[in-house]
């Protein structure tokens, strides 16, 4: 998998995610991250442009310490947030080619993707890269590049 970044890349990004508890930086009740583009169920061509929607609470750069504030992480074809490894709700998210990490606060990206299925989820992560609490994430999307 190739990733292209129309916004320089930087480091590793989430709506309510279950009963699961996360880190100590707590998340405003009905903070929501979402896609704005793709939509869930799309079919695209790659490089496929990805928009990140936040509602409730605001973006930050990585390292800013600001109540109510995180940066996005883009989850790319793994397991969604809390189903993973054990731990990942409470610590740094992990950075490679599929949890990928804007923690310069950018709010868009451009991948380069492989024709066939691909999931994507987005998670907020708080001034450490650690999800909040509690988590901030979006569904799972799945879509088709062509």
């Amino acid at each position: 998998m190739t990733f292209r970044f129309a916004i320089p890349f930087l480091c590793a990004g989430a709506m309510l995610c279950g009963p699961a508890l996360a880190g100590e930086t707590p998340a405003p009740e009905g903070a929501k991250v979402y896609f704005i583009t793709p939509m869930d169920g799309e079919t695209v061509s790659s490089p496929v442009k990805v928009v990140f929607g936040l509602s409730g609470m605001g973006v930050a750069p990585a390292g800013t310490d600001k109540e109510k504030t995180g940066h996005h992480h883009l989850f790319i074809d793994v397991p969604p947030l809390g189903e993973g490894e054990a731990g990942e709700l409470d610590n740094p998210i992990s950075s490679d080619d599929h949890h990928v990490h804007f923690g310069g606060g950018q709010t868009e990206t451009s991948l380069e993707l492989s024709p066939g299925q691909h999931t994507l989820q987005l998670v907020l992560g708080d001034m450490n890269h650690i999800p909040h609490n509690p988590p901030v994430a979006s569904g799972v999307i799945t879509i088709t590049v062509k």
